[in-house]
């Protein structure tokens, strides 16, 4: 389960899945800004194997502003509770002089097939669903490094929905997921493993990379977040500090609304892979499998 997420449960069919994430800008669009806090905040409930019924807006915004910039990330963030197929039913801002939005939502899911990142099975395989490098791109960005080209790829992978990753987990047997956010690839797939009693075998080669973020992390556009990711988690990572230090940065990169990363058995990996795909998740990929112990451990390859 997510850590700002809860979950209800109304009888034997229905459960209620309530979560809510916002944050400040990472582009300078308050359009695309708005359909990216979006995204993120509704990820919580595809990750658990859910579906959106309704959103909240969450606003800090500073008095005296610009309401044209609100009005367009308040669009940006209707646009994508549209796509989710759910209903804005409200929200609520204060005045705060840094600009911050996002979402409080409620989906519904059954009560016995709710996926948690506690779910991962010894012998099945893992589906990574976005590529990574939001973090590193973003970096880019701030220090007006970033191509267009960068731009758009960090753009189009965080406004994009979760909703199809988790309906093609949900189809293919997922035993449980996680989506990647703040703590990176690593950090979340540490999560899992230490929440499954399992150990995760990630194949390095594997793992897709947005355009240009193995090139941004060469030359040294990290964020913070990251380097202090792969500090955190080092103790419990086998095989990083044989890598190159710009592969280890990526691995590592503090995503925002990052894909989806599910566990599920062997034989369906790669089905789940080739349906996220045919979504339009097209660099949703295998990368690794889940290992009988020791709990909690990353093995790196």
């Amino acid at each position: 389960m997510a850590d700002d997420a809860g979950v209800v449960r109304l009888n034997e069919d229905t459960a209620l899945i309530h979560t809510l994430d916002f944050f400040s800008p990472v582009v300078d669009d308050p359009f695309t800004f708005g359909r990216i806090a979006a995204a993120n905040a509704l990820s919580d409930v595809y990750a658990m194997g859910g579906t959106p019924l309704s959103a909240m807006n969450i606003v800090c915004f500073p008095a005296g502003s610009e309401i044209p910039i609100l009005r367009e990330i308040l669009r940006g963030g209707l646009d994508k509770i549209k796509e989710a197929d759910a209903l804005l039913v409200g929200g609520h801002s204060v005045d705060d002089p840094d600009i911050k939005y996002g979402l409080a939502v409620t989906g519904v899911v059954h009560p016995e097939r709710i996926l948690t990142n506690a779910g991962a099975r010894p012998g099945d395989r893992i589906v990574l669903s976005k590529p990574l490098g939001t973090g590193i791109l973003a970096t880019a960005l701030k220090r007006g490094k970033a191509t267009d080209g960068m731009i758009a790829a960090m753009t189009d992978s965080m406004s994009r929905l979760n909703r199809w990753a988790g309906e093609a987990a949900v189809a293919h047997g997922a035993h449980g997921a996680t989506d990647i956010t703040g703590f990176g690839l690593v950090g979340h797939a540490r999560e899992m493993a230490k929440a499954s009693g399992v150990a995760l075998r990630i194949d390095t080669a594997s793992i897709p990379f947005l355009e240009s973020a193995p090139e941004a992390a060469k030359s040294g556009l990290v964020p913070g977040g990251t380097k202090r990711n792969a500090k955190h988690f080092s103790c419990h990572v086998d095989g990083a500090s044989s890598m190159p230090p710009p592969l280890v940065d990526l691995l590592h990169d503090a995503q925002t609304s990052g894909g989806l990363l599910v566990s599920l058995p062997s034989h369906r990996a790669g089905e789940c892979a080739e349906a996220m795909r045919s979504a339009g998740d097209a660099s949703a990929a295998v990368i690794g499998e889940v290992l009988d112990g020791p709990a909690g451990r990353i093995i790196l390859d």
